[in-house]
């Protein structure tokens, strides 16, 4: 699985392809043309910007600063969103590129779809982790449980039955230590990824 730190440099290497669109549509003045304005009129989706300018480029460099400012990986519900946002926002660009000759001309750029599997990755790739994460958390508290258990009934059993649960509570320690282990890796992974998306 490629980590989050490769899919957001996949997508900003994407990202980075619509900037020779843009410029082309600003040196156009589209935004400026009575008829693109006319004919598109609420093509381009404005509200899903912080920016107010009249040059597209304005509003794709606002992208390039969403993505490298991403929430870390652990904010598991603003990590979403913002990514959300950055697909929307992309889409938006896409789309006012689409109703222009611009586009008609770049026809090395892929549609829209592959710019929202890559933030899909990404967020799927953030989530699975964490999923990961609260499963291990639930095996070790049934393990650390199931030794609780097997520890107490020592307490009035036979010596046989002693010696059958000390065997048991021993396969138990040792499943309770990998489960530790890949808790561990789990964790460092999600700081790695957190790290990546500062």
């Amino acid at each position: 699985m490629r980590n989050t730190h490769s899919q957001i440099s996949t997508l900003l290497q994407q990202v980075a392809r619509l900037k020779v669109s843009c410029q082309q549509f600003d040196q156009q003045k589209l935004f400026k043309s009575e008829r693109f304005v006319k004919n598109q009129h609420g093509l381009f989706e404005h509200h899903l910007f912080r920016t107010k300018s009249i040059n597209l480029s304005d509003y794709l460099n606002e992208v390039v600063e969403n993505i490298e400012s991403l929430p870390p990986a652990e904010r598991r519900n603003a990590h979403r969103f913002a990514l959300e946002t950055i697909a929307q926002q992309i889409e938006a660009i896409i789309t006012a590129l689409k109703a222009t000759s611009v586009w008609q001309k770049e026809q090395q750029f892929k549609p829209v779809t592959r710019y929202k599997k890559v933030v899909k990755k990404i967020i799927q790739s953030s989530q699975e982790l964490y999923r990961e994460l609260s499963q291990n958390h639930e095996f070790e508290r049934r393990l650390m449980e199931m030794i609780e258990i097997r520890q107490s009934e020592k307490l009035n059993c036979s010596d046989a039955r002693a010696n059958e649960l000390n065997k048991e509570i021993l396969v138990l320690h040792g499943r309770l230590g990998r489960c530790r282990k890949a808790i561990t890796s789990v964790e460092e992974k999600i700081q790695l990824a957190e790290k990546s998306n500062r």
